[in-house]
C-alpha cells in the first residue's frame, strides 16, 4: 500500500462477505474489483485513497491488531481470540460500532449422553473425576484457544487439555478426537445434528464489528479518509433506525416541541420550515403521525430516508481514538 492509502479489510468469502458488501453499498461505499470475484484487492469509486483488502475474517482481526490494515469488518469473537488481554486489545483496536449482522455465539458443547452435565460447574466436577476413571484429562477441541482458557479458568475447570481442531470441530467427539468442544454457532442445529448440547450460557455473543486499528500507520490523509468512511457508515446506521415525518402544522414550533417531548422526535432543520420535518424512531412513527393529525395537520407523510448525515459520536470517538 502507498503511504497515504487507507486499507479497509473486508471478509473474502461467504455470507459475512455478502453482508459486509451490502452494508458498505448502503453506506455509499460500493466496492469494485478490477477482475471481479477473483481479485483480492478493490477500490471505492469516487473515494480515492481507499484500498479494499479481501481477507478471511480471522486474518482481518490479526492484520488490524498488527497495524497492517487501518479499518476492517470482522467478528467480535475473532477480535477477542486474536488479542486476548482486554487492556492490550483496547490499546491496539478501537471498535467503531457493531453492525447488526453476522450474529453467532461461542459455546461449550458436550455429548448429549452426558445427562448430568448441564453447566460449567457440572463440567468442573466431571473434569476432576475424568482422570481417575479414564487415566487422562478431558480433551477439548476448539479453534478458540484463548477464549477457552479464559472461560474455563473463570469456571474453575483446570484439568483439561486443548487438542487441534482440524476440519469440522463439531465432529471431533463422535470421531473420538475430543471429549467436548468449544465452537461458534448461529442456531445450534449443527451441534444437535452431531448429538451435542450447549452448556449454560454462551461464552461470547458475537456479531460483525466495524473496527479501527490504533497501531496502523496513520497520517493526516488516512485520518481524513477514515472520518469520511465512518461518517457515511454513521449516516446509514442512523437512517436504519428512523423514519421521516413531514406535516403542515398550524403551530409547527409547538408541534415540534410536543413531538420531541412525547416521542423523542427531532426537527433536523428546525421548526420554522414548512412543512415541518421530524425524525422519529421507527416503532413510534405511526403514533407520532396520529399525534400530528390530532394537532391539526391535514396531511402527514412518512418516508424512509436513505442516509442521515449529522454530527455523530462514531466519527468523534474514532478521531479521539486515533489521536
Amino acid at each position: 500500500m502507498t503511504a497515504t492509502a487507507l486499507v479497509l479489510a473486508i471478509p473474502s468469502k461467504g455470507r459475512l462477505q455478502e453482508q459486509a458488501l451490502d452494508f458498505l453499498t448502503r453506506s455509499g461505499l460500493k466496492v469494485e474489483r478490477a477482475r471481479g470475484g477473483r481479485d483480492y484487492r478493490g477500490q471505492v469509486p469516487g473515494l480515492a485513497g481507499v484500498e479494499i483488502a479481501f481477507l478471511s475474517a480471522s486474518e482481518i482481526a490479526r492484520e488490524l491488531a498488527q497495524g497492517n490494515a487501518h479499518l476492517g469488518l470482522t467478528g467480535l469473537d475473532l477480535l477477542h481470540e486474536t488479542v486476548d488481554d482486554p487492556a492490550e486489545r483496547a490499546r491496539r483496536l478501537h471498535v467503531v460500532t457493531p453492525l447488526g449482522f453476522g450474529h453467532a455465539d461461542v459455546v461449550v458443547a458436550v455429548p448429549e449422553h452426558w445427562i448430568d452435565v448441564d453447566t460449567m460447574s457440572d463440567l468442573a466436577d466431571v473434569a476432576d473425576l475424568h482422570r481417575a476413571r479414564h487415566g487422562r484429562t478431558l480433551r477439548v477441541a476448539t479453534k478458540f484457544v484463548h477464549l477457552t482458557r479464559r472461560h474455563f479458568a473463570a469456571a474453575g475447570v483446570a484439568d483439561y487439555r486443548i487438542v487441534d481442531s482440524l476440519g469440522a470441530t463439531e465432529g471431533a467427539p463422535a470421531a473420538g478426537a475430543a471429549d467436548l468442544i468449544v465452537d461458534i454457532t448461529t442456531t445450534g442445529a449443527t451441534l444437535a445434528a452431531n448429538r451435542l448440547k450447549i452448556l449454560g450460557q454462551p461464552m461470547l455473543r458475537s456479531q460483525a464489528q466495524f473496527v479501527a486499528s490504533r497501531v496502523a500507520p496513520w497520517d493526516e490523509a488516512t485520518r481524513a479518509l477514515a472520518a469520511t468512511v465512518v461518517d457515511r457508515t454513521a449516516a446509514e446506521l442512523r437512517a436504519r433506525t428512523i423514519l421521516e415525518l413531514r406535516a403542515v402544522a398550524p403551530d409547527p414550533v409547538q408541534a415540534a416541541r410536543d413531538a420531541q417531548e412525547r416521542f423523542d422526535a427531532r426537527a433536523p432543520f428546525g421548526a420554522e420550515p414548512v412543512p415541518l420535518t421530524l425524525h422519529v424512531a421507527r416503532r413510534r412513527a405511526s403514533e407520532c403521525a396520529s399525534f400530528l393529525r390530532a394537532a391539526g395537520a391535514p396531511t402527514v407523510v412518512i418516508t424512509q430516508v436513505a442516509d442521515v448525515y449529522e454530527d455523530n459520536s462514531l466519527t468523534r470517538e474514532l478521531i479521539a481514538a486515533l489521536a
